[in-house]
């Protein structure tokens, strides 16, 4: 299986690409996206889109693994601003078809590190294990997208 692991954001988005081979993993594209920050909505939203579909047409993954959105009292505008982008990111998986598997941000770090506020070192410590890597992969949201990932495929192993 081959799956698609996406750090939402509108300045930044972090992907992976994994594939699975039984419990061997591969790490097939990793990086970021980026819009221009003094762009507006609508042109920044446009990008997302293009740079999710352009790997999805280079790609093709049997599922996306997408954080769940998440609203803290203090940062609202920042819950809102991430939903614009993941809105876009699921429906470009949606007009192919890919099944959207959703995690929230502390299911991720318990399933990682067995605790649900493990911090960024400590996350980006667990993906390098779980993947066999020699360095940390920058920026954190790369390492998000590849936690993401290996979640999406765990719970793929487990509903089989």
């Amino acid at each position: 299986m081959t799956i698609l692991g996406i750090d939402p954001g509108l300045a930044t988005s972090g992907y992976a690409i994994v594939r699975a081979d039984g419990d061997r993993l591969t790490i097939r594209d990793a990086g970021v996206f980026r819009t221009h920050p003094k762009a507006d909505l609508a042109t920044r939203l446009a990008q997302i889109d293009g740079d999710v579909s352009a790997l999805l047409d280079q790609w093709p993954v049997q599922a996306l693994a997408i954080e769940r959105l998440y609203s803290h009292y203090r940062h609202p505008r920042t819950a809102v601003l991430m939903g614009h982008a993941r809105g876009v990111i699921i429906c470009a998986a949606g007009r192919r078809g890919i099944e959207v598997r959703q995690f929230g941000a502390t299911e991720v770090k318990r399933f990682l590190t067995g605790n649900g506020r493990a911090g960024k070192a400590q996350v980006q410590q667990a993906v390098m294990s779980v993947y066999g890597l020699t360095r940390v992969p920058e920026p954190h949201d790369v390492s998000d997208a590849l936690a993401l990932a290996y979640c999406g495929l765990q719970t793929d192993r487990n509903d089989t």
